[in-house]
């Protein structure tokens, strides 16, 4: 059997082709430029022949690359669809999903029960792989990302907006050498999730005291590691408001009464053709109207 060109190569043919431009076609499949022009690169070099007349801002297919759109448009499209009806299995909608762990657990499977009593052909394959954004279209469908802002050649909602609080044991607010004011950090270790660097920073800039050294700072990748850190009176986390009030943890206390807008918030993120999923467009219904309502419960 003949070798094949990569799929993904000819995806990017394709969209290119129908889009008439690398810009446009790299939009959708919520790629780079460079990354989709490697990509065409690598088709036309397995052909051994250009596909396109390329012009400033505009590609348009040669008679080669009419030819190849004509005959192999129908057999993607037919792929396409067969590949979702063998993951649909029959009557199940099945959606792949990014999802940091501690929000999966504090904010995602508190409400799967609502979800499923609406939804009964829809389900679940939830990962926690880091990288989310960068799977998408590549062994996910969607994602809930924690983030500043999301690529804007993606789909994206943001989901909230959250407050940075600083998260202690108890029993540092305690006591000879108790943690009373936010000076008093500098005697703390310090503790960040890798995808909020810059909370602490945030958080000091706010109170006008940037030059402010804690006695370290440690990083984690796991929200719900960090608060079983800040519990046993290892450190301050600084987290989001969120992640205090859904802990529900007896032995967590939020130190300092200050107010202080979060630089990060919860996105739900797509390819902008991901929609047309019935999965991603019912799970991203319900879950947008879930936020809304938490909003909606807040302001009354």
């Amino acid at each position: 059997m003949r070798r094949l060109p990569p799929l993904t190569a000819v995806e990017a043919f394709v969209q290119v082709a129908r889009l008439g431009s690398i810009k446009a076609a790299a939009e959708e499949l919520a790629l780079s430029s460079p990354a989709l022009s490697r990509r065409i690169q690598t088709l036309e070099r397995f052909l051994g022949r250009t596909l396109f007349d390329r012009a400033p801002g505009a590609m348009k297919p040669n008679a080669d690359g009419e030819q190849l759109l004509e005959a192999v448009a129908p057999h993607l499209a037919g792929l396409e669809n067969a590949i979702e009806s063998l993951t649909t299995e029959g009557h199940v909608v099945r959606l792949r999903l990014g999802v940091l762990p501690l929000f999966a657990s504090q904010q995602l499977f508190p409400h799967l029960g609502e979800l499923r009593a609406l939804h009964p052909e829809l389900h679940l394959d939830v990962d926690t792989a880091a990288h989310a954004l960068a799977r998408l279209g590549d062994g996910l469908d969607a994602a809930i990302v924690l983030a500043r802002e999301v690529d804007p050649a993606l789909y994206a909602r943001q989901l909230d907006r959250n407050r940075v609080f600083p998260i202690a044991a108890r029993s540092l607010t305690q006591g000879p050498g108790a943690i009373r004011t936010p000076a008093d950090l500098a005697r703390a270790t310090v503790f960040l999730h890798r995808d909020m660097p810059e909370t602490f920073d945030a958080f000091c800039q706010e109170l006008g005291i940037e030059g402010l050294e804690p006695l370290a700072i440690d990083h984690f990748d796991s929200g719900q590691l960090m608060l079983d850190a800040a519990a046993q009176g290892l450190g301050v986390a600084f987290m989001l408001e969120s992640h205090f009030r859904n802990a529900h943890d007896d032995r967590l206390v939020r130190l300092f009464d200050v107010e202080v807008e979060s630089p990060y918030s919860y996105w739900f993120a797509c390819r902008p053709r991901a929609l047309e999923n019935k999965a991603v467009r019912l799970f991203h219904d319900w879950l947008i109207g879930i936020f809304q309502a938490a909003e909606r419960a807040k302001a009354a």
